[in-house]
């Protein structure tokens, strides 16, 4: 049968339903969700029982504000995300377990007396992103009102540290406290190219507690190679144009973890897919271009698993790379601090509100422990900027740049015209080097011309030769 003329074109209306579909994956995509009705009621189950519908994405919880009578309560949840969710009632104890993409289950949360609690996904970091919801039980709930007064001491709403996962104070830093005794500044040094042009290569994705400052510990999300310990920012990787790196990802932690190196050329669905704990994937590509490359955790919020330390460099060598005295790596990055011991921040993450700006994942480090060359030697620095956030603006005080290369093309080379750089100037993700040399015995601070970060634990030092410590900083 024909439209009628008042009918609307039915090729408008498909064109319509296609653009709204796609305006809402999109947003679902950077974490917002649109909800038509933002109130639900239970339904009823039997005598003195209810039943809630709850629907889990990245990152919400819908309905917002759930209402159930007062009695037995069970929710009867899916995940409609692209990531493990689950649903935790903190104030009645209850977890329910996670749930795999496209998975349903329930939680029985008992006899709930009349009151308002919080609904939260716990997976650290969903929280904070925005999986949070109000479960309404008693006469309000019945009504559909969005808020009750508790009526129990079970009912009374538990609340998180806001923009934290964990709750807690947050800690703090001491940018003039020295290193512990026995501390040891990671080796600065950048690896030779690996041998050969097939690599096989095993990383661990985990949680653990690491010191990134002195005295202050935060629960950092990590890559390491088996049997080595974990690090901020994870182990440097290292081979030339045309090699193939075949990558083991292996989850050793307790939440879901992905890996993405920005020197491939893969399908992002594929490779870069998050994998449960226990699980593994391999992640194979060819290193087609020269580049100082960031990799990272791109599981959702990637944002939190990038600030949370799950970051490293790849350096795929330009050909015919001039030879030098020395190569080191300067991998930049911030710290958003959370609790002690704790995961890093997200809320202050969104807010580009971060503790510190370091080198190679600890404020200050080589401050205290300088970088050891000779006068007169040939440098080279490889810095890459993993961010999440924050640019870069690479200098050594006291030298002239007289080699720049960035984002796989040389910028400034030796020759007749005599140029000279005073900074490699990076966004987050970017990458490249500088080459120089120290003129005369001494130290020579290496910071980010960003001198606000400074202050923040972007601070290291060269000493050229032998010279007498620096009081209040280090040297030998």
């Amino acid at each position: 049968m024909s439209p009628s003329p008042s009918s609307p074109d039915r090729g408008m209306l498909s064109l319509f339903a296609a653009l709204t579909a796609v305006f809402v994956f999109v947003l679902g995509t950077i974490g917002v969700i649109v909800v038509v009705n933002d109130t639900a009621s239970s339904s009823s189950t039997g005598s003195g029982s209810s039943q809630v519908e709850v629907t889990l994405s990245d990152f919400a919880i819908a309905p917002k504000t759930m209402s159930a009578a007062a009695g037995q309560v069970t929710l009867s949840i899916k995940n409609d995300g692209a990531v493990l969710h689950n649903v935790q009632i903190a104030a009645l104890g209850k977890t329910s377990a996670d749930l795999a993409p496209g998975a349903h289950g329930t939680l029985d949360l008992g006899n709930v007396a009349p009151g308002t609690y919080e609904v939260i996904c716990a997976v650290p970091g969903h929280a904070a992103a925005g999986m949070t919801a109000t479960l309404v039980v008693g006469d309000a709930g019945s009504s559909g009102a969005s808020t009750a007064t508790s009526g129990s001491s079970a009912g009374a709403m538990h609340t998180m540290a806001a923009g934290s996962s964990t709750g807690g104070d947050a800690a703090t830093i001491d940018v003039n406290a020295a290193p512990p005794d026995g501390f040891t500044a990671r080796d600065p040094n950048a690896p030779a190219p690996l041998p050969g042009t097939v690599h096989e290569i095993t990383l661990e994705a985990r949680e653990t507690v690491l010191e990134v400052a002195p005295g202050v510990t935060q629960q950092m999300w990590t890559f390491n190679r088996p049997g080595e310990e974990p690090t901020v920012p994870g182990p440097i990787l290292r081979g030339k144009v045309g090699d193939t790196f075949r990558v083991t990802l292996v989850n050793e932690g307790s939440i879901q973890h992905s890996i993405d190196f920005h020197a491939s050329k893969v399908a992002w669905s594929d490779e870069m897919r998050s994998i449960a704990p226990g699980e593994s994937l391999v992640y194979e590509f060819t290193a087609d271009y020269a580049g100082a490359y960031m990799y990272h955790c791109g599981t959702a919020p990637a944002l939190h698993h990038i600030g949370n330390g799950m970051y490293g460099a790849i350096i795929i060598d330009p050909p015919q790379l001039a030879p030098v005295d020395h190569e080191f790596v300067m991998v930049q990055s911030e710290l958003y601090l959370g609790p002690e011991g704790q995961p890093g921040d997200l809320t202050k993450m969104q807010n580009d509100d971060w503790d510190a700006v370091v080198f190679n994942g600890y404020v200050n480090q080589y401050k205290f422990q300088p970088i050891r060359v000779e006068p007169d030697q040939r440098i080279r620095v490889w810095v890459v900027d993993d961010g999440p956030s924050e640019n870069s603006a690479f200098h050594v005080v006291g030298t002239v740049f007289d080699t720049v290369w960035k984002e796989g093309s040389y910028l400034l080379q030796p020759d007749a015209r005599k140029g000279g750089s005073q900074v490699l100037d990076l966004q987050p993700a970017q990458g490249g080097f500088v080459e120089f040399s120290l003129a005369e015995k001494g130290y020579y601070p290496m910071v980010t011309h960003k001198f606000s970060n400074v202050g923040k634990g972007a601070m290291g030092l060269f000493q050229a030769g032998d010279v007498a410590p620096l009081a209040g900083g280090g040297g030998h």
